[in-house]
């Protein structure tokens, strides 16, 4: 009864956060011919949910561990139902980029929520497989945000997607105010907030954030850009696919993660049970990745298909170490824990898909009007370099000291 009524509304509520994240990659070329807004200016306008999706991230994990993720998140969400309907009825850039924003400030608990409640609720032997299961969940919310969608488009075009949308995120939050039970005690932090506050410095002060944080901001910020904005343009201009292509892509691509979610999950705890520990096997997931990467780089047309699957499904691994990291502090931080991993990698997220827009525009349009080649290649290239650089830090970093906190990751 508590898995139903615990895991499926922030399930639920997780798969709208994710088609929400994704959807702007199919209704991108739709919104800049109606507006005739540029690259940049689709970049800046997809990552302003990560603006404030990164900028109320200290703040939710304060919320979090002070209140319950059930009235934490039913409350924001109900932002994001407003966002949705700014977005829908928007008729310039402003309008469009203030929608984004709402909708990212609203769906900022839907995974920091869950996994506050799933520390809560379930044994730390469950957590990896709860929270890929919940990660699986997001990753259906990407695929029906693909070639559904362009199918939707063709009957009621974007605006009356958003407007749908700002209806059901409205009862979502309705569902897990109603069905999630209160959490036990024990988890409730009477800590004032000035101490809470000292807890987030504390938190991110910690060599055990430092380790691996270069690492899980560089590979999944490359994933969420290029997720919810870059693939679809990549497709077109780089691949040379129409647009029902594009949509089979990216449905396969949803599948990729999808698969990702759940798999990389179940095989990081089938590996912990061998003595390969969740930090390492996450290390290893995100050097696939980074070969996925190299392909796109390289415009490696003739094996697009394999190298979207593998970018799908490794790019997910990030996720692996919220389930671990937070063990290494008291229960009554988690919250602030898993929020400080999130403000971390959103906040580079937002300037690595506003940065590929950039450099995109630095190459003139081509004959057909699409964007040149040459952009994604720059953008590709460079965003493998921060990411070796990161691998290089997190190998060549000395063991972490002692630390006023306890556990292994």
């Amino acid at each position: 009864m508590i898995l139903l009524r615990v895991f499926v509304p922030f399930a639920i509520a997780y798969y709208f956060s994710y088609f929400f994240r994704m959807v702007n990659a199919v209704i991108a070329p739709d919104v800049a011919r109606d507006l005739g807004i540029t690259a940049s200016d689709l970049g800046l306008l997809t990552s302003a949910y990560f603006v404030t999706f990164s900028t109320v991230q200290v703040p939710l994990g304060i919320l979090l561990d002070r209140f319950c993720a059930r009235r934490t998140e039913s409350a924001l969400l109900l932002f994001a139902a407003a966002g949705s309907l700014v977005f829908a009825l928007a008729e310039t850039l402003g309008g469009l980029i203030v929608g984004r924003a709402l909708i990212g400030l609203g769906v900022s608990a839907c995974l920091m929520g869950a996994l506050k409640a799933f520390n809560t609720w379930f044994s730390k032997e469950r957590l990896p497989l709860v929270t890929g299961c919940q990660m699986a969940m997001g990753g259906i919310g990407g695929l029906t945000a693909t070639k559904p969608v362009s199918l939707l488009l063709e009957g009621m075009g974007w605006r009356g997607l958003f407007v749908g949308l700002a209806v059901i995120t409205a009862l979502v939050a309705l569902l897990i105010f109603v069905a999630v039970p209160e959490r036990p005690s024990r988890h409730t932090t009477r800590a004032s907030l000035k101490e809470q506050f000292t807890g987030v410095v504390r938190v991110f002060t910690s060599p055990v954030i430092w380790r691996i944080a270069p690492v899980l901001m560089t590979i999944q910020s490359s994933f969420v850009a290029t997720a919810t904005l870059w693939a679809g343009p990549w497709l077109r201009d780089v691949g040379g696919l129409g647009p029902a292509g594009v949509g089979d892509y990216l449905l396969v691509f949803s599948v990729a993660m999808v698969v990702g979610f759940f798999g990389l999950a179940a095989a990081a705890e089938r590996m912990n049970r061998v003595g390969i520990g969740t930090i390492a096997f996450t290390i290893f997931c995100c050097i696939v990745f980074m070969a996925a990467e190299v392909g796109l780089a390289l415009e490696w047309t003739g094996a697009m298909l394999p190298i979207w699957i593998v970018f799908g499904i490794f790019g997910t691994t990030c996720i692996l170490p919220y389930s671990v990291i937070p063990q290494s502090f008291p229960p009554d931080m988690s919250g602030r824990v898993i929020t400080a991993l999130n403000v971390l990698i959103f906040a580079t997220a937002f300037a690595v898909q506003w940065g590929i827009g950039i450099i995109i525009d630095l190459w003139p349009p081509t004959a057909a009007g699409n964007y040149a080649p040459d952009g994604y290649r720059t953008a590709f290239a460079i965003l493998l370099a921060m990411q070796a650089a990161a691998l290089a830090w997190f190998f060549l970093r000395t063991p972490r000291p002692a630390t006023p906190f306890r556990g292994r990751p």
